[in-house]
């Protein structure tokens, strides 16, 4: 059991690969909310991508700890990658609480996803063990999605708005399949592990 009363923020995602734009929501959220650590969380087996292949969960996962190596306040978070169950995030929350005894949870996403939270599993309980931090893309109508929320969520959620670069994973695949650059849109110990392992063709 880890000090109980500190402020973690949490940030998941497939990470196929993890890029700039995921780091740089992370860095954004924890110093406006004054967050002592980010932990980062790749998916084991994505509900909502039951069908799409994604890689092996130990690439995924060295590529998350090459992106953030040297910082002292990320933190790579196994929980969903060794366990059988499905990922769930209220599964992830319930067990981090277990861990951190008395932390505050702040779970960061893009503010589009926000809108989508009401069909997550058990969605009233993830607003009950934890903030909502949505990171806002240019020309987000916060009210219309915010208003679209039952009334007990709406509480919860904290807007960010942060520089969002706009990066997809699936163009960086696309570009290290047929050998283009991909330098600058993922760490430089990222684009070292993809090209090591020859990770997407």
């Amino acid at each position: 059991m880890e000090q109980s009363g500190l402020k973690i923020g949490i940030i998941g995602g497939t990470f196929d690969p993890i890029h700039i734009g995921h780091l740089i929501i992370a860095e954004d959220a924890r110093f406006r909310l004054s967050l002592d650590k980010v932990l980062f969380v790749p998916a084991g087996h994505p509900p909502h991508k039951p069908d799409k292949p994604i890689s092996d969960v130990r690439h995924r996962a060295a590529m998350v700890e090459a992106a953030i190596e040297g910082n002292p306040d990320f933190e790579l978070f196994r929980f969903e990658i060794d366990s059988p169950k499905p990922s769930y995030t209220v599964y992830t929350l319930e067990a981090l609480l277990d861990i951190y005894k008395g932390a505050e949870l702040f779970f960061i996403m893009g503010a589009d996803s926000l809108a989508e939270i009401t069909t997550w599993h058990n969605p009233d309980r993830i607003v009950q063990l934890c903030r909502i931090v949505a990171a806002e893309r240019f020309g987000f109508d916060r009210e219309k999605v915010l208003g679209a929320l039952p009334e007990s969520y709406r509480g919860s959620v904290i807007f960010l708005d942060t520089p969002i670069v706009e990066i997809s994973s699936t163009e960086i695949r696309r570009r290290a399949a047929s050998g283009e650059s991909f330098r600058y849109l993922v760490p430089k110990g990222v684009e070292e592990y993809i090209m090591r392992n020859a990770l997407y063709g």
